[in-house]
């Protein structure tokens, strides 16, 4: 559902980008509630990792990539938000934290960002 071919994104402009990502980010934001609701022992806790995960690590390829022509310092805080986000969602998973509300946070700022 949220795979794209690299012809299409190649001929997309920067808005389709930013409204491709506001909706990649909306449903991991989304999958962090029911996750939170369900409890970290839940399989909608691990569906809604997995899904971050997936979600930050592109993002901070992205951003570690010499083509990426956002500011350096604006890369340098979203990378470290996105070492953070990937940080906090390992300690849920290995049981160690139940900081959903951290993770949906940071999502939900980034998200509004992209506006």
């Amino acid at each position: 559902m949220y795979q794209f071919s690299y012809a299409d994104i190649q001929t997309d402009s920067i808005a389709d980008a930013k409204d491709r990502e506001r909706q990649v980010l909306d449903r991991s934001i989304e999958l962090l509630i029911e996750a939170r609701t369900a409890g970290v022992d839940s399989f909608k806790s691990i569906e809604a990792i997995h899904f971050s995960h997936k979600v930050w690590t592109t993002l901070l390829e992205d951003l570690a990539s010499p083509d990426n022509e956002l500011p350096k310092e604006l890369r340098a805080n979203l990378i470290s938000i996105g070492l953070w986000v990937l940080r906090e969602a390992e300690n849920i998973r290995q049981g160690t934290s139940n900081n959903f509300d951290g993770l949906i946070e940071i999502s939900q700022i980034i998200r509004d960002g992209l506006q």
